[in-house]
């Protein structure tokens, strides 16, 4: 867990980078030495927009293969500037927008010998999902839950998302769950 301070902290570099992003077009550059042990170590976030209750971009790194701090810095700007499904963010959009953190923690492979067994080991609200087929992959984040709280849906949403038809299955389908710590201002 990550205290109130690492949080705050956290937060406010997402905001500064996507600052630095509008003026000058890249992620805010931070030095890990200059933060805390926790924010030094690798992790995977999350960041996730939304404007008016809508999304507006969500990036992430499902492995921890960098710095916290830098994983955030990163993950906010490409939030705001190179989510595919979005224009790039423009400064009056800055008003009404919600930014939110999710630090993930590490995937676990999940074991299933059916799609109907996979639907019962899955604990919503509360499991991140990682699927793969092949050279598809997508993930959810627990969040989703909240628009999908059907197990069902959920899967074959996320099927959808890696590419995959919704009734797709077979038993080279690989799962991954995570739990996050969210957090958001």
């Amino acid at each position: 867990m990550l205290s109130e301070d690492e949080r705050a902290t956290l937060i406010d570099t997402a905001w500064q980078s996507i600052r630095n992003g509008l003026q000058q077009g890249r992620p805010l550059a931070v030095s890990p030495t200059d933060y805390g042990e926790r924010l030094r170590e690798p992790g995977a976030s999350f960041v996730t927009l939304h404007r008016h209750g809508q999304l507006r971009g969500c990036i992430g790194s499902l492995e921890a293969h960098r710095p916290l701090i830098e994983d955030v810095a990163y993950n906010a700007f490409a939030a705001a500037f190179r989510d595919p499904r979005f224009l790039p963010l423009e400064a009056k959009e800055l008003d009404g927008l919600d930014l939110e953190i999710s630090v993930l923690s590490r995937p676990e492979p999940m074991e299933f010998d059916s799609e109907q067994d996979l639907l019962r080991q899955l604990r919503p609200g509360v499991d991140g999902l990682i699927l793969q087929e092949g050279g598809n992959r997508g993930t959810f984040l627990p969040s989703v839950w909240e628009s999908l709280p059907e197990p069902r849906l959920f899967l074959q949403q996320l099927k959808l998302k890696a590419g995959l038809a919704p009734d797709y299955w077979s038993d080279s389908v690989r799962v991954w769950r995570y739990g996050t710590e969210s957090f958001r201002r």
